[in-house]
């Protein structure tokens, strides 16, 4: 789960990194009084969408009178914002960040992310602030630095040192910059954070560092013991199809292809996936209904698949262990009654034979296939077909 600038703002500055005084505001009158109350003579109108890249955008305006506060946030409100992150589609902007602009000296990079091969934590550092990370290990990849967290000691002020000299940063800012380092690490740890990324991170001319922009991302399976984070999630930054199936217990993922699938387990959905591509097709989406798939949650995965136009086909592969075929064979039926598209099911595992005999006895048009790679090869002839 992703949120906005401004909550991320919020959640590490309680753990100590130091931010610019802002306010959000969701109209142009409620930007101009924010700016009012904040005081100072410039601010940084910032439009609050789940994407970076904004400023390239048009969503990020730096404003000197109070006029142009109202009419930066009159362009952005509203608007649909396309950057390199968000796709054509773009994210409507509902929301506006205030804040204090300060003038500053340098920009740098911080990062944390989950290194889900190393199992650790991997901090990231670069002195090349202010641009993609992606576009500074192309273009300088000596400037960054990096560290590995040991699970068992956290990650120590020993570490978050080596990582401030290595921005060539003063004493004064050195410790400043350590105690940021920390904070952010604690916050991603406390949080059951997958992501935190300081962007730029600025150093002023009084040798104050100051986050700049920020974003933290949150693994979803986590959420239930996190209650404030999850009231953060703003909906309308995600896609629909994704938000609908999170609150039915779905995994599902929307991808360009027309050959939609529906699995149980997502190492079945990758595979079928691959295969799917092995045949010459294209998946629509990743969908995972998970272990306990009961008619009516395969009836609903049913109608996420098919809220997207480009569908020309379906397969339902399940190679069922804590499920139960004829469970899923009674869903399928129930969905299928009202289908327009062509219809593939490979059903294996925990009473497939009843779940089978299911599908056969429905009188309807379903497509049966005997094992992974002939479900794959039917799905993607009866898309073309």
């Amino acid at each position: 789960m992703d949120i906005h600038e401004y909550q991320a703002k919020e959640l590490l500055a309680g753990f100590g990194v130091p931010i610019a005084r802002g306010s959000v505001a969701y109209s142009p009158d409620q930007a101009v009084f924010a700016a009012t109350e904040l005081g100072g003579w410039h601010w940084a109108v910032k439009a609050q969408i789940h994407s970076g890249a904004r400023g390239k955008a048009g969503g990020v305006k730096l404003c000197r009178t109070y006029h142009e506060v109202s009419e930066a946030a009159k362009a952005m409100l509203g608007r649909r914002l396309v950057t390199t992150q968000t796709g054509p589609e773009g994210k409507i902007c509902q929301r506006v960040y205030v804040e204090v602009a300060e003038p500053f000296e340098r920009e740098l990079y911080l990062g944390l992310v989950l290194d889900r091969k190393l199992q650790r934590i991997r901090v990231f550092a670069s002195s090349e602030g202010g641009m993609e990370i992606e576009e500074v290990a192309k273009r300088k990849p000596e400037s960054i630095h990096q560290i590995q967290v040991e699970p068992a000691v956290g990650l120590q002020q020993f570490q978050a040192r080596e990582l401030a000299f290595g921005l060539g940063l003063n004493i004064k800012q050195v410790s400043r910059a350590v105690s940021t380092i920390l904070g952010c690490y604690r916050a991603f740890r406390d949080l059951d954070a997958t992501m935190v990324e300081i962007n730029p991170l600025v150093i002023t001319k009084d040798n104050r560092l100051l986050a700049l922009d920020a974003k933290m991302s949150f693994d979803d399976n986590a959420l239930f013991r996190r209650a404030a984070v999850a009231e953060m999630r703003d909906s309308s930054q995600e896609d629909p199809r994704e938000a609908q199936a999170s609150q039915h217990g779905l995994n599902y993922v929307g991808l360009s292809g027309d050959i939609g699938c529906i699995i149980n387990g997502a190492g079945l959905a990758m595979a079928t996936m691959d295969m799917i591509k092995y045949a010459g097709g294209e998946p629509a989406n990743f969908l995972d209904v998970g272990g306990g798939a009961s008619p009516e949650r395969v009836a609903e995965a049913f109608r996420l698949v098919l809220s997207d136009r480009n569908v020309k086909a379906i397969l339902v592969n399940i190679f069922a262990g804590i499920n139960r075929c004829d469970w899923v064979a009674q869903g399928v039926v129930q969905a299928a009654s009202a289908l327009k598209v062509p219809l593939v099911v490979r059903l294996a595992g925990t009473h497939a034979e009843e779940g089978n005999r299911i599908v056969r006895e429905s009188g309807l048009p379903i497509i049966s296939a005997t094992d992974l790679a002939d479900a794959a090869k039917k799905a993607v002839a009866a898309a073309r077909g």
